[in-house]
């Protein structure tokens, strides 16, 4: 029967051929957009004020739980990490069960729950669910705040910032939130070592007392359930849910700057430089210019083939990535041009942003882009519509953003409809390129100076620097000049008496250290040995082993995913250099650069060879960081290893804390054995 009607269907389209000619001169209209019915979730709600939405779905026996409480924006002045000790502490013992009770319960239902200061979610099996919900609800409305928790869950948090100090993009996002918003705006406040520590349990308590409320809450459970059941057992467990909704807080009003300006912080560990260009925007998911803003953002940063994308990464090689973003919060947003780009491009990737940015507003998008642009919104929107959590999502969106009810039904037609027009017109709003702050966190001693001569459309772009706390000080003073006196050889001298002197080095034969560093909550293993001109490096985690490099004094090779690579000729000759624990014991290819700022402290610059920089703190002599150039391909990439917290071992000064960079993250290893002329054999540099 199929056969019959793919035949019939041939020949209808092969008759229709041959009576009328396609005029391909004209672009063919496009068809109309696809019906959605997306259906809606069952909603009831409880006495307090909680929303709940179900949607059954029957395929699979699992069921997500989302609590999401949808409190108006609110600051929490002088200590805003209390949130984020909220959501730490919240789970970690109710007033029924302690810690180790409650999370040995999930894991033994094979459920998984996560609290933040303001929601709960929970993932479970369907037969658990009844139970897991049991716990969900206990651990949010009845939570034990401890003292001995809160102490460290504070301990790791200042831990965790202390180490985002040094992490270029961490400090981008910081600074150019605080300037977009202000450090009195919800939006733009940010926590520190200092504001941490000040925060105590009895804040935790009185923020998850005022704020954990039923009033504004909403439930979204999805998955293999009965309405009727959930019904009943939503009024069990959050029927009892009684607390005064809290008082709405007046936000500060945004604003951009009066003219464009660059705001740079100066980050001397940075490797390069991370771009935020931004102004705040006042947009609505309700608003008229909402879907042909998406168009226009999607054109100009939203995808791999965007303008932005394509001018910084497939044309220029600035940068592995470029995008932007045009929010649309019910309280305040902003547009924001990203990219992480080399040093040495950073006034380039400047002007070519903005260049695109002028472009969009200028030009009429070609029909294909838009055509295109579109197509990319359709195919998302229709696989996002495979998933049963869309139907909740877009439910709850509805209610949260006082939305349409046909808002989803109708939001293909309504990006079908956006035009070339509508996209220059929404570009011209939202995208003030008259108005901006181009804010670049990225190391001074390279890009102040091309920067400070920057324009746009003729004119000069003023400079304005800023700390890492967005806070405005005085241009620094990069490049300092070295006293004549100085020179390779008297650096590393000091060097050397300041670790122990060269009596105690030269009697260390060899040296063994183990380290660790933990990345998305997994630990990660570092053991480096190096003995007479040879060096081994092993890095693991979880026990297996993700790479190793070894040289033996003479070869060498890397093994990674279970591949054996040799050296290359300029591997082999950083591996010779490396291999010896302490270089600075011959100078005789060593030059002075000048002197830089590391961690706020003057450090003579010493170029070791032509691929490694090392610096050299000017007061206590000490090497506080280095800088190794690698290839590959045809991109060359600076990797900075920063040292301190020096410690004596076998009477030398060795580093216990050793970071390294790599693009925006930053990996903080923490010594926790380190051996002179011991644990170290010939084995350790064989194959």
């Amino acid at each position: 029967m199929k056969s019959n009607i793919f035949t019939v269907l041939l020949i209808c389209l092969m008759t229709t051929g041959a009576i009328a000619q396609i005029d391909r001169s004209k672009q063919p209209e496009p068809g109309p957009a696809p019906s959605i019915n997306l259906g809606e979730p069952e909603t009831f709600q409880l006495k307090n004020g909680l929303r709940v939405l179900v949607v059954e779905n029957h395929k699979l026996p699992r069921v997500t739980a989302n609590l999401i409480i949808d409190n108006k924006p609110h600051t929490e002045k002088d200590k805003p990490a209390t949130s984020s000790l909220v959501s730490a502490l919240l789970g970690s013992g109710t007033q029924k069960m302690t810690k180790d009770a409650f999370n040995e319960e999930v894991d033994f239902l094979g459920a998984n729950i996560y609290f933040g200061s303001e929601s709960v979610s929970a993932r479970t099996l369907s037969k658990f669910f009844p139970r897991i919900i049991e716990l969900m609800a206990d651990g949010a409305l009845n939570p034990k705040f401890d003292q001995k928790e809160f102490d460290s869950e504070k301990t790791k948090l200042i831990e965790s910032i202390k180490s985002n100090e040094k992490n270029v993009g961490a400090i981008a996002n910081r600074v150019s939130s605080a300037l977009a918003y202000g450090k009195s705006h919800p939006y733009g406040e940010f926590a520190t070592v200092e504001n941490t520590e000040a925060v105590t349990l009895k804040d935790v308590e009185t923020y998850y007392n005022t704020y954990f409320a039923p009033k504004n809450a909403y439930l979204v459970i999805i998955g293999d359930v009965k309405t009727s059941e959930v019904k009943d057992l939503i009024k069990k467990e959050f029927g009892k849910w009684n607390r005064i909704a809290p008082k709405e807080q007046q936000l500060p009003e945004v604003s951009n700057v009066s003219l464009t300006e660059i705001n740079l912080v100066d980050m001397p560990n940075a490797v390069q430089s991370e771009l935020k260009i931004q102004n705040t925007i006042n947009l609505k998911m309700n608003d008229e210019d909402y879907f042909a803003t998406l168009v226009a953002n999607q054109i100009l940063g939203g995808s791999f083939g965007s303008y932005l994308n394509m001018n910084l990464r497939e044309d220029k090689g600035y940068t592995y990535g470029a995008r932007t973003s045009t929010g649309a919060d019910k309280y305040a947003s902003r547009f924001i041009a990203s990219a992480g780009v080399r040093n040495a491009v950073t006034d380039s990737a400047v002007v070519e942003t903005m260049k695109e940015i002028h472009r969009i507003k200028s030009e009429l998008v070609d029909p294909q882009t838009l055509k295109d642009a579109k197509s990319q919104f359709a195919g998302d929107f229709i696989t996002r519509l495979e998933r049963p959590e869309t139907i909740a999502n877009y439910a709850l969106n509805i209610q949260t953003n006082d939305l349409p009810k046909d808002f989803y039904e109708n939001y293909l037609k309504n990006i079908n409809d956006v035009t070339a027009e509508d996209v220059k017109r929404v570009a011209n709003k939202y995208y003030s390129t008259n108005n901006m702050r181009i804010v670049i966190a990225g190391k001074g001693a390279e890009i102040a100076e091309n920067l400070e001569l920057v324009k746009l459309n003729g004119v000069k772009v003023p400079v304005k620097y800023y700390n890492t706390y967005g806070e405005v000080i005085d241009r620094p003073e990069f490049n300092k000049t070295v006293d004549a006196s100085v020179n390779a050889e008297s650096i590393f001298t000091n060097y050397i008496k300041a670790i122990g002197g060269k009596e105690a080095v030269s009697k260390a034969e060899s040296v063994m250290m183990v380290a660790q560093a933990e990345i998305q909550g997994q630990k990660l293993d570092l053991e480096v040995k190096t003995a007479n001109g040879k060096s081994s490096q092993k890095i693991a985690m979880s026990g297996n082993v993700l790479s190793k490099q070894v040289y033996n004094g003479e070869t060498g090779f890397t093994v990674a995913q279970g591949q054996k690579i040799p050296f290359t000729e300029k591997q082999l000759i950083a591996a010779k250099a490396d291999a010896n624990p302490f270089p600075e014991l011959d100078t005789k290819d060593a030059k002075v650069m000048g002197i830089e700022s590391v961690d706020g402290k003057d450090a003579y610059v010493v170029a070791l060879s032509e691929d490694k920089t090392a610096y050299y703190n000017v007061e206590s002599g000490l090497k506080v960081k280095s800088v190794s150039k690698v290839s590959q391909g045809d991109q060359t990439m600076e990797i900075p290893v920063t040292y301190s917290d020096y410690q004596v071992v076998n009477g030398i000064k060795f580093p216990f804390t050793v970071s390294q960079s790599m693009g925006p993250q930053t990996f903080e290893f923490k010594v926790s054995a380190l051996k002179v002329n011991e644990g170290v054999s010939d084995e350790d540099f064989m194959e």
